[in-house]
This record gives C-alpha cells, structure tokens and sequence, in this order.
C-alpha cells in the first residue's frame, strides 16, 4: 500500500526532495533539514514500508516513487 501526497508530513517532502537528487543516507539528511538522525531515519523507514523508496545499501536510500505525483 502507497502513501497519497497529503499523507505525508513537512519533513517527509523534504526527503523525497532530497531523494529526487539522488541518494541519501540518514545522517546526510539530518544535517541537510536540520532534522535527528533517529528522526531522519524513522521517516526513511515510512517511506520504505510504502514502497516510496528502497534500501540500496545498508544506510543508503533511493527514490522508487513519488507519492506526490499520484
């Protein structure tokens, strides 16, 4: 199951922002949005569960989808 673009949160569009540049790790994105890495990392895992990116490595995330453009 997807998520819709009005599912998502402040901080999950502004990682897919970021994804839509190219891969991201969860500390990368802490120090980007100014976010925790814990939180970074919950959010990532989110948007893992909904199919919306994929694990490409441990600790390295790649856009699979943009629930924003449903």
């Amino acid at each position: 199951m997807t998520l819709d673009g009005d599912e998502l949160n402040e901080t999950d569009q502004a990682i897919i922002d970021q994804l839509q540049q190219g891969r991201v790790t969860p500390q990368y994105l802490a120090k980007e949005l100014d976010i925790s890495r814990p939180y970074a990392s919950d959010r990532l895992k989110r948007l893992l569960e909904h199919n919306h990116v994929e694990r490409l490595a441990p600790g390295l995330y790649g856009l699979v989808e943009d629930p924003r453009e449903r």
